[in-house]
């Protein structure tokens, strides 16, 4: 059986009995890896207050937790794709599983000796290993199908991404922060022994949930390894011009998707980042209470997943992506101005209109790729190295006005012009 994916590429599937039931567990494979990649994104919204706390650091320091993520899409993401075309996508995601598993072992030395540093590289290694996945799961999803749903299906597939919000901050919130916060003063009046028994027992707190991650990596690496997957080998015409690596930008829609993802994610890891930080000082919430409502934001951002696949059925998904952008301008105006509970409020809302942002950029910046699908994935994914380089800006600026967290959210506010720009105009294909 031959099916064209929606970058105009045909591709060779075995057949069962001729049904497209075939691609269901398939698909239910794949959709997992969406949830557990979200999981390690969505603790590290726990991870930035939380060390920050343990290992002493000020707000552009706690920042480089998303830096060395996603700094490890921008290195990893042309290796992903050459693996993908040497070893197939099978292969590819039993890799990133393992890649993935191994970062999240670290952690227990990085708690045992408190080392920022040592925390840093294992969260490095986990971003590799999350590369892999993503350059890997994102165009499997969109070609395991009929080429006109490729938009249902990754947004779909990243509703269970948009789960993982909602349970990461909860399952942060009871084994990782502990509520106790001292200020500098108080710290400062403990005896030595003290204090460093107590920023000891914050560090620790990471290692099971840490553990228990790698765990579960590692037997679900085993069962794709014992699972028989459709064959995904794209069979181009001879007469096909494959552009380079740097050529196929040529594709003015595939740039522009490229920029747009890369303040999408930018945004996004902002906005999820210094949550906890804006919900203990712009709405007066204790830590934990803050980790909570963050599953509540995590919660929205789920549903606003499944609620914007549903809308994909009647809208097209650059108009939806336009509203949506549209939106999130609006209740970042209100999180930056606003106080009390309805800055808590507009960013539950941003986490619902942001939901279907990433699954619809990626997939109109692959449309008319053809030959060129596998490179035009790895550029999007390089493109995720916003959310390495943008939340630093933000921390950096929130320093500066001397830890006024609110007026950091102007930084997501631009992001989400930029990407309302893609939505009405950068994502037209236009012919190289």
């Amino acid at each position: 059986m031959q099916i064209t994916n929606q970058t105009g590429d045909t591709h060779e599937v075995p057949t069962q009995n001729g049904s497209s039931k075939q691609y269901l567990l398939p698909f239910i494979l794949i959709t997992s890896l969406f949830f557990l990649w979200g999981m390690a994104h969505n603790l590290d919204s726990i991870l930035i207050p939380h060390l920050k706390k343990a290992c002493q650091l000020n707000n552009s320091q706690s920042t480089l937790i998303d830096t060395a993520v996603f700094f490890a899409y921008f290195v990893m993401a042309i290796p992903a794709g050459m693996l993908i075309k040497r070893f197939g996508y099978k292969n590819s995601i039993i890799t990133g599983l393992l890649v993935f598993a191994t970062g999240a072992f670290l952690f227990v030395p990085a708690a045992n000796s408190r080392t920022y540093e040592m925390f840093l590289f294992a969260l490095f290694i986990i971003g590799c290993g999350l590369t892999i996945l993503e350059t890997s799961a994102n165009p499997y999803a969109a070609i395991l199908g009929p080429p006109e749903s490729a938009s249902k299906r990754l947004n779909l597939a990243a509703s269970f991404n948009g789960l993982a919000a909602m349970v990461a901050p909860i399952v942060g919130s009871l084994f990782i922060l502990s509520g106790k916060n001292y200020s500098e003063t108080e710290l400062a009046a403990m005896p030595d022994a003290t204090r460093a028994a107590y920023l000891l027992e914050e560090a620790s707190a990471v290692k099971l949930p840490y553990i228990i991650l790698g765990s579960v990596l590692v037997l679900v690496a085993i069962l794709f390894f014992f699972m028989k997957l459709p064959s995904m080998k794209p069979t181009h015409t001879e007469a096909e011009i494959k552009p380079g690596f740097f050529s196929v930008l040529k594709f003015s829609h595939l740039s522009w998707a490229v920029v747009a993802q890369f303040f999408y994610v930018g945004a996004q890891v902002c906005i999820t980042s210094f949550f906890i930080r804006i919900a203990q000082q712009g709405a007066g919430l204790d830590e934990k209470t803050a980790g909570y409502y963050l599953g509540i934001y995590g919660f929205l951002f789920m549903a606003g997943r499944f609620i914007g696949t549903f809308f994909l059925k009647y809208v097209k998904d650059y108009v939806l992506l336009s509203i949506y952008c549209a939106i999130s301008m609006i209740l970042c105006l209100i999180a930056i101005y606003g106080s009390g509970i309805i800055v808590i409020y507009a960013l539950g809302g941003i986490g619902f209109f942001m939901s279907i942002m990433f699954p619809t950029i990626f997939s109109l910046g692959l449309v008319g790729l053809k030959s060129n699908t596998e490179t035009g994935s790895s550029w999007l994914v390089m493109s995720i190295v916003g959310g390495a380089i943008i939340p630093y800006g933000m921390g950096t600026l929130i320093d500066m006005k001397h830890d006024d967290i609110q007026s950091g959210y102007i930084i997501p506010l631009i992001c989400f012009g930029i990407i309302l720009y893609f939505g009405i105009f950068g994502r037209r294909v236009k012919t190289v």
